[in-house]
């Protein structure tokens, strides 16, 4: 679905290596397939920001948990979450995971590890990019290698 989110069910189920009917059985829809496929990585997001201990954890080791936690996830579950469906269980749950990086990342300005000042959001923008750079665009890195190139690249740019 990352590579063709327009993808038929019969597409899917081909690729996942099942009949359409198995996935019938289970998915009434196609939107509910996405639905669930969409709310099982969030899941998984969610668990990866329970795990890093964001609010105790010190800055550093919390980010270089949370981006290879990511970067695992996002290979595993390759689709844009900015192309949520319309589900209202779920637009509110990546707000409020939106939400706590945002405050992960006020907490990095405040300790100093990252500069004040900067935009609002711009931080937690760069950290969703750079890790989804090394989950889908530098794959033969390991989870663990792709979070120490998103947290050099986050923390001492790439300036020489």
């Amino acid at each position: 679905m990352r590579e063709d989110p327009g993808a038929s069910i019969a597409a899917i189920a081909t690729r996942a290596g099942v009949d359409r009917r198995t996935v019938y059985r289970r998915f009434v829809t196609r939107e509910a397939l996405v639905a669930a496929i969409h709310r099982a990585k969030l899941d998984a997001c969610w668990e990866v920001v329970d795990d890093a201990r964001l609010d105790e954890a010190p800055v550093t080791v919390a980010l270089h948990r949370y981006a290879e936690g990511i970067i695992g996830v996002s290979r595993r579950w390759p689709i844009d979450l900015g192309r949520l469906p319309d589900d209202a269980e779920s637009a509110p749950r990546l707000r409020e995971l939106l939400g706590r990086l945002d405050a992960f990342m006020d907490r990095a300005a405040r300790e100093g590890v990252i500069r004040p000042g900067l935009p609002d959001r711009w931080a937690r923008s760069l950290l969703v990019h750079l890790t989804n750079l090394a989950a889908h665009e530098m794959p033969e890195l390991t989870p663990a290698k792709g979070a120490d190139a998103v947290v050099e690249s986050l923390l001492d740019g790439i300036g020489t």
